[in-house]
């Protein structure tokens, strides 16, 4: 089989022009503020309100993967809804940490939205900067796709020894270095003060323990940037849909959570599923390096990648559940003293 020497990718012919870039920051602006001008308010998340949120962040995918059909075809259009269906499942494993976030610092229940809300920017600023990254790389080379794969694979080993540690392997937020240097450079008052960061206790100014869990959710956030952009990126390289994915996957998290709160504790078998997309879109970031070196070397299409993916996500579901349920029935025979 002839060897051929990896060049240089050629530029990447992206969907995304100048306006359209501007439009979409524009309205991703637009809507975080609304979402800024709801949590301003202090108060608990009805499932109602979350509900039609979560509805809200969902058809707007939908209505732009259409009219990216419309404008630019069905392999745009497939290439997004993939790319969605695969961020959005990570997100969810944003929640389960967030919860735990949450859980760990006794956020009060009117002002966690208001943590998600900072978690959520933050997690959109990192992306924007490792997607510049990704795109820079496959710009020099091939070989990008290789780190990309080698990179999913190695989340891929984390997030099964994770999910197979179980709660045991949980981290002591406190011990995150983050926290420690923040709380060594300023004081931290020992009660929340509504939404606020800081305030000004004995003519210095303190932090509140919101504006710890904030540092600590953005701490979190590299984590997930390092394994979702690799991740889209397998899916397309075009950078304007890697950002439009990840978009609008984060954009309804606010929501999402108080939506899944108490779903998301039976969902025991999600991260297995989630190492294993990983692993899969890995392999197909390898398989696609390869091929430019050697052609003989099988591609998956994206079609493929669809099904594949929700074909895991629906088994870890059913599997999840009837797990729960057996763990239900069980500790409901066991014999009580």
């Amino acid at each position: 089989m002839p060897v051929h020497v990896a060049v240089p990718a050629s530029p990447v012919e992206s969907v995304g022009s100048p306006g359209l870039w501007l439009v979409s920051i524009a309205v991703l602006v637009a809507l975080l503020v609304a979402d800024f001008v709801v949590t301003r308010r202090p108060h608990e998340v009805s499932v109602r309100e979350a509900a039609g949120w979560s509805v809200f962040y969902l058809t707007l995918p939908v209505v732009f993967g259409f009219w990216l059909w419309h404008a630019f075809g069905t392999d745009r259009a497939l290439e997004f809804m993939t790319g969605f269906v695969v961020e959005k499942s990570l997100s969810v494993d944003n929640l389960f940490v967030f919860m735990l976030l949450l859980a760990a610092f006794a956020v009060p229940s009117d002002v966690q939205q208001r943590v998600l809300l900072y978690g959520i920017v933050g997690a959109l600023v990192l992306r924007g900067v490792f997607i510049a990254a990704g795109a820079a790389m496959l710009a020099a080379g091939t070989w990008a796709f290789l780190v990309f794969g080698l990179v999913l694979f190695a989340s891929a080993v984390k997030l099964l020894h994770d999910a197979v540690s179980g709660p045991a392997a949980e981290r002591d937020v406190s011990r995150m270095r983050s926290v420690r240097l923040l709380r060594r450079l300023m004081p931290v008052t020992d009660d929340y003060r509504g939404a606020r960061l800081t305030v000004r206790e004995h003519g210095r100014r303190a932090l509140t323990p919101l504006a710890v869990v904030v540092v600590a959710v953005f701490a979190t956030d590299v984590v997930f940037a390092v394994d979702s952009v690799p991740a889209v990126y397998g899916i397309t390289d075009d950078p304007y849909l890697v950002f439009a994915t990840n978009a609008f996957a984060l954009l309804g998290l606010r929501a999402l959570y108080f939506v899944l709160h108490t779903a998301l504790a039976k969902l025991v078998h999600l991260n297995h599923g989630l190492a294993i997309i990983l692993a899969f879109i890995g392999a197909k970031l390898v398989l696609h390096w390869a091929h430019g070196i050697w052609p003989g070397v099988p591609e998956i299409p994206t079609p493929v990648s669809l099904v594949v993916i929700i074909g895991v996500l629906a088994v870890v579901t059913v599997t999840s559940l009837r797990s729960r349920r057996r763990a239900d029935e069980e500790e409901a025979a066991a014999p009580r003293d």
